[in-house]
């Protein structure tokens, strides 16, 4: 039947009424707040270009970590910015790593607390790329403090490999409960499983950051996590914004290696991205509202554009209308504190 019989905006009336026929519906639980760990003690440095979002040393991550496991939030992932970079990436896999820190000290304080590990290289390496890079005919190492002679450098992918694995079975030693490989290395999750269940963590799940594009959404966070590369980008690892079905490829390949759980990263700009995998695939699918939309918001929210609270939960909202059931996402906290 159509108008008048048929009126939409009888059940958008009341705010009671919109609540009872919500279709899609955001918790604290379905939210991931990232946190940058650093050295030292007592220190809580503002990230410039991400207001409210600092640099932690281990102490004050952990107050962090109770603040918001007491909000309803139950995971957080951890990235790490070592005290030395060097081309083996050490600070990635030592025992006595940053974040392998910070997990045990989050792990023996909130117990219950779901700690994720992000394994990437980036932030280990010397030269800021997520892998072991070549370029000419030598690697760069620890020395190279300018880009290369020659603007083509490789990647490689194999001996990469074998580093994001040991990182990944140091994390899970540390008490990291969920392992999150972000390098976009091919066969990086059919490693770590192979490693993690050598290792006897055969029960240690996989999200993996299986659709990552070579984004210009980072910037904030490479000032963060201080990641930038010294040289070239990562295109020709990370993937090309424009190629949807490559993305469910790179998916699906990751699932055939042992991936428990699956990302896309960005998350908004992405939301097509997020609706395909959700529609074609089954496992648990996340989304990572990165640092540059983040500060978007922030910025035009600070210059009074718009209404930050609003568009905050808003684009929430979207990402989880568009099938991610997991968000990670730098307003974690202030989110859940609005659906308190």
């Amino acid at each position: 039947m159509a108008f008048p019989a048929n009126r939409l905006r009888r059940l958008r009336r009341t705010e009671t009424l919109r609540a009872l026929v919500r279709e899609t519906r955001l918790t604290p639980e379905s939210l991931v707040y990232p946190l940058f760990i650093c050295p030292g003690t007592g220190i809580r440095k503002e990230v410039r270009s991400m207001p409210g979002v600092f640099n932690l040393s281990v102490d004050e991550a952990v107050k962090e970590v109770r603040e918001t496991r007491k909000l309803g939030v139950l995971s957080v992932i951890l990235f790490g910015l070592p005290e030395k970079k060097d081309e083996v990436a050490t600070g990635a896999w030592a025992e006595d790593g940053i974040v392998q820190k910070a997990a045990r000290a989050i792990k023996s304080e909130v117990r219950d607390m779901v700690v994720m590990g992000d394994v990437c290289l980036c932030e280990y390496m010397s030269h800021g790329h997520c892998g072991i890079v070549k370029a000419g005919p030598q690697s760069l190492g620890a020395a190279a403090a300018a880009p290369p002679a020659t603007t083509e450098f490789e990647i490689v992918n194999d001996a990469s490999l074998e580093l994001l694995a040991r990182t990944s079975v140091s994390l899970a030693r540390a008490g990291v409960d969920i392992i999150a490989p972000s390098d976009m290395m091919d066969g990086r999750v059919g490693a770590i499983r192979g490693a993690l269940d050598q290792a006897g963590f055969e029960n240690t799940p996989i999200l993996s950051y299986a659709a990552k594009f070579a984004s210009g959404f980072y910037g904030p966070f490479r000032e963060a996590a201080d990641s930038a590369p010294q040289f070239g980008d990562r295109r020709s690892y990370q993937m090309d914004p424009a190629n949807l079905r490559e993305a469910m490829l790179e998916i699906e390949l990751d699932i055939e290696e042992g991936a428990d759980m699956i990302m896309v990263k960005p998350a908004m700009p992405y939301l097509d991205v997020i609706a395909a995998a959700r529609d074609r695939f089954d496992l648990p699918l996340a989304a990572y509202q990165v640092s540059g939309e983040y500060a978007m918001i922030e910025a035009a929210a600070r210059n009074q554009w718009i209404d930050r609270e609003r568009v905050m939960m808003e684009s929430l909202l979207c990402i989880r209308r568009a099938g991610a059931s997991i968000i990670l996402t730098y307003y974690a906290k202030e989110a859940a504190k609005l659906l308190a």
